[in-house]
């Protein structure tokens, strides 16, 4: 029967691993974490070598972030002696490695280096859960020793559970600046909306915008084209890029970003529209667009010339008939293709008491739960109903049929409005 009495270097890797016990405690990034669980495993095994490989859950892989010697690694989690020690957790020694069919000497002939001896040990945390594989390489002595696997499990145990801990305080830590991040760009996001919409003679403007994340790919603008005129032409924008969350947040912006500057140049809402998809057409992936209503509301004329680019459909509600006349697309959303079809569709003329209503399809397409869609038919028979109301009074109540409708369902697209309508 082997002697497992502890001799005086047994005694000392066991102060050895105390020690790193407390040091782990104090440490919190992952890499010093993985690097003292090396040397202290290099010194209390004689090791030449060492890696630590975490476990991938969702990969089924075992990767390397520290090897000593060694570089970036990463293999299923299946193959080879680590492999080994994950089917089955417990440690594998190998004494003579060119013997062990399991063993890959192609790491050996890429670097030079020549592995004897090996000892695997899994590395298993709370809840019994795999963190990943310790793996030790050349130890001084000609082999590893029974006590030398006691001593690599010891250290094993303590390493897991402070890997385990550094990982979950690191993806504590990576959620915790995403959400900063995306408060950020929320907030960058709703400063750029137009919070005390512009006056406009004879006319009343409601605007709303509520995206389903944090940031959202729906936009509205209101610019006045001349800022010295009383009765000044208005630019009204509403516009949804493809998806919701922080890319089509970062493409609306850029979006009402390029228009404002090019109404500097120019009003031509043709030209505009073709320089801007043009853009777009070069700068956003080939599976994004903008969908965009983009008009000119003039209060003297009380006529809005407009371009719907796959933006509709555009609700007019005329009050002389009590008629709601729907208006389809005028082109191709903005993005998809270099050219597009700039002939502007007859202008809708606003008459007293008329409204017209911009919604984005969050609204339309906004899901019970028995799955059916609000749709435009809903909204029409309402705003048919309201009409008279003032446009702040007509949108709360909008707002207030949708939140009826869907009950509690979750929103799941952006949702912007906005409503002008010529008082009487």
């Amino acid at each position: 029967m082997r002697d497992r009495t502890p001799s005086l270097v047994d005694a000392s890797s066991l102060l050895s691993i105390l020690e790193v016990s407390r040091r782990l405690a104090v440490q919190h990034e992952l890499d010093d974490v993985l690097e003292l669980i090396l040397h202290t495993g290099r010194e209390v095994l004689g090791a030449e070598r060492g890696t630590v490989f975490l476990y991938d859950t969702a990969r089924r892989e075992l990767y390397a972030r520290v090897a000593t010697g060694g570089t970036a690694i990463r293999f299923p989690a299946d193959r080879g002696i680590a492999g080994e020690c994950v089917r089955s957790r417990k440690t594998v020694v190998v004494n003579d490695c060119y013997a062990d069919p399991r063993f890959n000497p192609e790491v050996d002939r890429q670097t030079g280096f020549r592995t004897r001896c090996l000892i695997a040990v899994p590395l298993v945390g709370i809840d019994q859960e795999l963190v990943g594989v310790l793996q030790m390489l050349n130890t001084s002595g000609d082999q590893f020793t029974w006590d030398d696997q006691t001593v690599a499990e010891l250290l094993a145990a303590q390493a897991a559970v402070a890997i385990q801990r550094t990982l979950l305080l690191e993806e504590r830590l990576i959620k915790l600046k995403l959400q900063h991040d995306m408060a950020i760009a929320r907030d960058i996001q709703q400063n750029v909306l137009v919070r005390r919409l512009p006056p406009c003679p004879g006319y009343t403007l409601s605007a709303y915008n509520q995206p389903a994340d944090a940031t959202g790919g729906d936009i509205y603008d209101i610019i006045p084209l001349d800022q010295h005129a009383e009765a000044s032409p208005l630019l009204l924008l509403v516009a949804d890029a493809t998806g919701h969350g922080i890319g089509p947040a970062l493409n609306i912006t850029q979006l009402r970003a390029m228009l404002r500057l090019g109404l500097r140049l120019s009003a031509d809402l043709p030209l505009l529209l073709n320089h801007i998809n043009q853009q777009l057409v070069q700068d956003l992936p080939g599976d994004r667009f903008i969908t965009a209503f983009l008009g000119v509301l003039d209060p003297i004329q009380h006529q809005v010339r407009f371009h719907a680019a796959g933006q509709g459909p555009v609700l007019h509600y005329r009050a002389t008939t009590g008629e709601i006349v729907w208006r389809e697309t005028s082109t191709t959303p903005l993005g998809m293709f270099p050219e597009i079809d700039v002939e502007p569709p007859p202008p809708i003329h606003m008459d007293p008491g008329d409204l017209l209503v911009l919604l984005t399809d969050g609204f339309y397409e906004y899901q019970n739960a028995a799955g059916e869609e609000l749709g435009p038919e809903r909204v029409g028979e309402l705003i048919a109903r309201i009409h008279e109301n003032p446009v702040d009074q007509i949108l709360a109540t909008l707002l207030s049929m949708l939140r009826e409708f869907a009950g509690s369902s979750r929103q799941n697209d952006d949702l912007t409005a906005l409503l002008v309508k010529r008082e009487v």
